[in-house]
């Protein structure tokens, strides 16, 4: 029992990152499916904390006018401050790696679409509560190597996702390296590592399920399943 709500403890302190920085454009079929340039070095923006959906804490809840997407995506848990980190430095970025986790970064597309196509910041499209389900955490011990992993993500039952990390074009050194150029990292950071091709919508009444699989079995710590909400609230999209 002890074990249990230590483990939970641990689940929610999520909701007490300093910063959620997520690396967008990291696989290469993605970027073509959305029509995106190919970026020359790691290209990264924030979600707020206030977007975490623990596990079992509800429904992932669709704005009124929203067009909702997922992007499922491996997530890094640090565990010491990370500054002006050298990008060949692979041993001094999996230290700093406390945790891992599997995460579904939900995003309004016409407003992301809106906000590329004007040059505003993806905030809006990005933001909203609910749009960061995330798994419980994985211990470093269950992910040999985070390079070479499957996740995937499915839709009522249907497989809509299902990739392997190697097909990352900016590994996790590389990644830690530039956003600590940026900005320090510090523990408790969450890092979205990007999301593979087979990205769609959902509406309400869909369930997603996602997981990670490690030569081929899945960890039972990595599953996610959320079902999504139409909103009650006062938001309803409006062109900027």
């Amino acid at each position: 029992m002890n074990v249990f709500r230590r483990g939970m403890a641990s689940v929610a302190s999520l909701k007490q990152a300093g910063k959620v920085v997520c690396i967008g454009r990291n696989y290469a079929d993605h970027i073509t499916e959305l029509n995106s340039a190919r970026p020359k070095q790691p290209f990264f923006f924030l979600k707020p904390t206030s977007s975490i959906l623990l596990p079992g804490a509800g429904p992932v809840i669709r704005p009124k006018g929203v067009d909702l997407h997922y992007e499922v995506e491996l997530a890094l848990i640090l565990g010491k401050q990370v500054k002006d980190l050298a990008a060949d430095d692979e041993k001094g970025a999996f230290d700093a790696i406390e945790n891992y986790a599997l995460s579904i970064d939900m995003t309004a597309r016409n407003i992301q679409n809106e906000a590329k196509k004007k040059g505003l910041p993806w905030s809006i499209a990005k933001g909203f509560d609910t749009f960061l389900p995330i798994s419980n955490l994985i211990a470093k011990s269950a992910i040999p190597n985070p390079h070479s992993v499957d996740i995937y993500l499915t839709v009522n039952d249907n497989v809509r996702q299902a990739d392997s990390t190697e097909l990352m074009l900016f590994q996790i050194p590389r990644i830690l390296s530039d956003i600590s150029k940026v900005m320090t990292l510090e523990k408790g950071d969450i890092i979205l590592t990007g999301t593979p091709k087979g990205v769609g919508p959902v509406v309400p009444g869909d369930v997603m399920r996602a997981g990670i699989k490690v030569n081929g079995k899945e960890l039972e710590e990595s599953k996610i399943e959320v079902a999504v909400e139409e909103s009650t609230g006062a938001y309803e999209y409006a062109e900027t």
